[in-house]
């Protein structure tokens, strides 16, 4: 079974998203900022990261970078965010985001990317 990381300090967007997954058969973790995220990636594989941008202690960026330096198998991560300028775009990839989604996103957009990234897609 593929994990998921979902990485998103709003709680409300962490259930819609793990509802997804699960229901689709990912077993999903959370984590409220880039530094439990980061922990978590250091303890666990993930087959795929759902990063948020703006989130306290830590941001999306941040983690991305300092997940992105460890000498750890890599998965894909996806920036989802209500950032929506260039610049953010820019920002994400530099950081090391294989993809990038404006919020609201829509679930079964969200499941296709998914399945896509993590090697899922028939």
């Amino acid at each position: 079974m593929k994990r998921i990381l979902i990485v998103d300090d709003a709680a409300t967007v962490r259930l819609f998203n793990r509802q997804i997954l699960e229901s689709a058969g990912y077993s999903v973790d959370e984590a409220v900022n880039g530094i439990e995220a980061l922990e978590k990636a250091l303890q666990a594989t993930y087959d795929l990261y759902l990063v948020d941008v703006n989130m306290p202690m830590q941001d999306g960026f941040s983690f991305l970078r300092q997940l992105r330096a460890q000498a750890i198998a890599q998965a894909p991560a996806v920036m989802i965010t209500t950032e929506a300028g260039d610049h953010d775009r820019q920002q994400a990839y530099e950081s090391g985001a294989n993809y990038y989604l404006t919020k609201p996103i829509k679930p079964d957009a969200l499941l296709h990317l998914v399945r896509l990234l993590a090697g899922d897609a028939a």
